[in-house]
């Protein structure tokens, strides 16, 4: 199809998101692929996006959005457009990728045009109002690495997911030079020192290594909200920095939105996904909070760190709509893109919106004091063979979902 024609069908479904019809969830097509292919080389990360084939084994890629969008995903969890007025400072989310993304400031440009939702103007480090930047791993604005299709999708989506859950946020965009781990430390340390309120991190090793305690500074920062996806690859598959006792591990769900009468969208039902990275850690203690859970015993964890805390929808059968045009697989447009690398933006911009992770030396506590706040997520798919709840749903704590899913901002 030729730009005019796609441009011109971007415009009608821009229309009808201002007119409040929101799009529908996608169809659930033959399969997904991982945007970063694995397994990642020893000593280097790899990000946790899923694309959602078409039939033929293909990325569906097309001219109109079909993923879930701003009215699902504010509906089904409750969530306010902005955080409020009254919040002590301006909350800035950092997304923490490996290479670059050319085309990100364009691709956020039309998805919110899309949508109808306020577009981020392009900032400095110093901006003190809600706007969009991008740096490299030094926190510097310019001399950007080199370009992976892969990571761009990540990044698209990371970008996308944080800004239509948290639209008055600043974003900030940090991009490493590599997926190494030296280079991803690196630009973690440049979010945290540009003013992060919130850091998501969608990308992790494939499995944990000794060598991770001795790099756990980088994510030791008290006040501030750092998500983590905790992998794609189920019940034990989990790497760094998803076992560190010090971040928000975000697990993986399938999503059910329901659209009512009045044109706005509910939650229906969700569930885990089979996808969601979930286990005992083998070098990192779990926190007091964690081990204080009613249910704790059942883990079969004792004082390891368990993995997850929370989860949000990563399916990509019900994933979000995605815009793109750095080249993917040859193909560029609307992607729709899952696996818990959508969560932990989500999970990151939802805190941005209750603004309290600074009230916390360590914000992953917030949900385990405010259970009564979340959904529970009580059923669906094993992540794995294990014989305990870190591998199936259960009421309370469990391991694919942690504590459970946003339902408003009472749990963060």
């Amino acid at each position: 199809m030729g730009q005019i024609r796609a441009a011109a069908r971007i415009v009608v479904i821009g229309a009808l998101a201002l007119a409040g019809l929101a799009l529908s969830a996608p169809a659930a097509l033959a399969s997904s692929q991982p945007a970063c292919p694995g397994p990642a080389a020893a000593g280097t990360a790899r990000c946790f996006a899923r694309v959602l084939n078409d039939p033929h084994g293909n990325p569906s890629a097309t001219t109109v959005p079909s993923g879930y969008g701003p009215a699902q995903f504010h509906g089904a969890y409750s969530l306010p457009n902005t955080y409020a007025s009254t919040a002590p400072a301006l909350q800035t989310i950092a997304i923490v990728d490996a290479y670059d993304d050319p085309t990100i400031l364009n691709d956020l440009s039309t998805y919110d045009k899309t949508f109808g939702i306020t577009e981020l103007p392009p900032c400095s480090a110093s901006s003190p109002s809600a706007c969009f930047l991008k740096v490299n791993q030094n926190g510097v604005a310019g001399s950007y690495p080199s370009k992976n299709s892969g990571w761009a999708v990540e990044i698209s989506l990371d970008v996308e997911t944080a800004h239509q859950i948290c639209q008055n946020c600043k974003i900030v965009l940090v991009e490493a030079n590599s997926a190494t781990g030296s280079s991803l430390n690196a630009a973690e340390d440049a979010a945290v020192a540009l003013g992060a309120t919130e850091i998501s991190n969608s990308w992790g090793t494939n499995s944990e290594y000794s060598g991770e305690v001795s790099e756990n500074s980088h994510f030791n920062h008290p006040g501030v909200a750092i998500t983590v996806a905790s992998g794609d690859s189920g019940y034990g598959a989990f790497g760094y920095p998803a076992a560190s006792p010090n971040v928000i591990d975000v697990g993986g769900t399938t999503l059910g939105v329901t659209k009512q009468s009045n044109g706005t969208y509910a939650w229906a039902s969700e569930t885990t996904w089979s996808g969601s990275g979930s286990g005992c850690s083998t070098y990192f203690s779990a926190q007091p909070w964690q081990t204080l859970v009613p249910d704790w015993p059942a883990t079969g964890c004792h004082s390891a760190r368990g993995v997850a805390d929370v989860a949000a929808d990563a399916n990509p059968n019900t994933g979000a709509a995605v815009y793109d045009t750095t080249k993917y697989q040859g193909l560029h447009g609307w992607y729709t893109v899952g696996g818990t690398s959508l969560a932990s933006p989500l999970i990151a911009a939802v805190y941005a919106l209750a603004g309290d992770a600074a009230t916390q030396s360590y914000p992953a506590s917030l949900p385990y004091s405010n259970s009564a706040s979340l959904h529970d997520v009580t059923s669906g798919a094993s992540t794995g063979s294990c014989g305990t709840i870190m591998c199936n749903a259960a009421v309370g704590y469990d391991g694919p979902t942690g504590m459970g899913t946003p339902n408003g901002l009472g749990g963060f």
